[in-house]
């Protein structure tokens, strides 16, 4: 998928004309704000549904590892399946160079069904998504009108109710399912997994997904950056709740995984001369835009480990200031960000939060708190490690260099362990080379802040 993203920053795109129609789902033009406008100045427009080969596979209870194709355009299909009217309805949609046939698309909707009965409804647009990133951008107008399609379809055969639907998108797919939600309005829920950025950013609400594009838009941001590193997602808030884990940009765990490339990105467009200039930047991108959608995954199964707290910027997030949660509570990155009360307050509600670099990915973040007892002072570290239930353990260090007796040490810690499932705090000193061999350091006690509640804990570290 990288490579096709490098192969895509080379290729421009051309117009192909000012407006095309397709049975069913009407005209798409070129005129602004889909062409014309900063940041999109050289798209053109989408390639027929037929082209693209949609295909709508449904997954549900009944159809065990295997789906249904199931078509709002041969609508007998649909009622012949394993559909259910009563139940919820989540559309998972792929993005640039992917497919919705294999991978990550397949094994969240069967995820979703071992703990909710749903239908789950996998989107393949493949043969759209493959060519140039452009020839994409421009595709996703026709997918979201389809999605959008079958959706009314649903409406007409069941008298099915908006409120029941909730699409998922990562990438290109979730202004995908923008495009739908913008076209058919009063959708339950939206969930953006790193939208999109390049031919997005920026640019006005009817181009990218948008608060407005269903009743609750809550946007996960991995792969976010500001020039001259240039993300392949967005930067930007583009819903109710939007979640900047790790800062949005970079990932931990991804680091060895894709090495930064110097690219050319685009172009820059001078107006007044009418010239177009190349420009070089920095793209980070795969494992990073891909964790978006893995942490949803990892969501469904671990809520509570995934809490988003309310901050203007990552940095004040990193020193505390937004800790612990407010009175109203944080809301849960993920699957069930849709528990949070406060959810529909405004627009553009940013949080952030930290996670573990392996799956899956869970901490909870803590507040540390460490008194110290034994010689006056001494060189060396201290670390906390936690022991949960289950007899796994995670060591944290609280602090190194010269440690003083009585000296009341802090430290904010997200551990990847439970705080319900810790079974015992250790306390562990380690001493330089040149320490006095009587010399003792140990805990005279340890307090711990969680942020979920603010709760208190006091520990005697064995």
């Amino acid at each position: 998928v990288v490579g096709m993203w490098i192969l895509a920053f080379y290729v421009l795109g051309t117009v192909a004309g000012k407006e095309v129609c397709y049975p069913r789902l009407g005209c798409f033009t070129d005129d602004p704000p889909w062409s014309g406008v900063p940041g999109r100045l050289l798209t053109g427009l989408p390639e027929s549904p037929e082209h693209m080969n949609i295909t709508f596979s449904l997954y549900t209870r009944e159809t065990g590892n295997n789906s249904q194709v199931i078509s709002a355009i041969n609508s007998s299909t649909i009622q012949k399946s394993h559909f259910s009217s009563r139940r919820n309805t989540s559309f998972i949609i792929h993005g640039f160079g992917s497919t919705g046939k294999k991978g990550w698309v397949v094994e969240m909707c069967l995820l979703l069904l071992e703990v909710e009965n749903i239908n789950c409804i996998a989107v393949d647009w493949q043969q759209g998504a493959n060519g140039t990133y452009v020839s994409a951008v421009n595709n996703i107008r026709v997918i979201g009108a389809e999605v959008a399609y079958f959706i009314k379809t649903l409406q007409k055969i069941f008298r099915y109710s908006l409120h029941k639907i909730h699409l998922i998108g990562h990438s290109l797919g979730a202004h995908t399912a923008g495009e739908a939600g913008r076209r058919i309005q009063g959708i339950r829920r939206i969930t953006g997994l790193d939208p999109a950025g390049p031919y997005f950013e920026g640019t006005p609400p009817e181009v990218r997904l948008d608060p407005s594009d269903a009743d609750f838009v809550d946007v996960i941001h991995s792969n976010a950056a500001h020039f001259p590193a240039i993300g392949l997602g967005m930067y930007n808030t583009t819903g109710h709740l939007d979640f900047y884990p790790n800062g949005g940009t970079v990932m931990p765990g991804c680091a060895d995984l894709i090495p930064e490339m110097k690219l050319i990105l685009l172009f820059s467009f001078n107006p007044a001369t009418r010239t177009v200039k190349t420009v070089y930047a920095t793209i980070i991108g795969g494992c990073h835009h891909s964790r978006s959608h893995e942490f949803y995954f990892e969501s469904i199964l671990y809520p509570t480990g995934y809490l988003g707290y309310p901050c203007e910027t990552y940095k004040s997030f990193e020193s505390g200031d937004c800790f612990p949660c407010p009175q109203e509570g944080c809301p849960m990155m993920g699957h069930h960000a849709d528990r949070f009360s406060a959810k529909l307050k405004r627009v553009n509600q940013k949080y952030f939060l930290n996670t573990a670099a392996d799956p899956p990915f869970a901490t909870w973040r803590q507040k540390v708190f460490v008194k110290l007892s034994g010689v006056k002072k001494m060189k060396g570290d201290i670390n906390l490690v936690f022991h949960d239930t289950e007899g796994k353990t995670k060591e944290y260090e609280i602090a190194s260099g010269v440690l003083s007796q009585d000296q009341v040490y802090t430290k904010y810690l997200d551990v990847e362990i439970n705080p319900k499932n810790t079974k015992k705090i250790e306390f562990l000193w380690n001493k330089t080379i040149f320490t006095l061999l009587w010399a003792r350091l140990g805990a005279e006690n340890v307090h711990i802040i969680h942020g979920e509640d603010g709760h208190l804990n006091n520990y005697k570290p064995r």
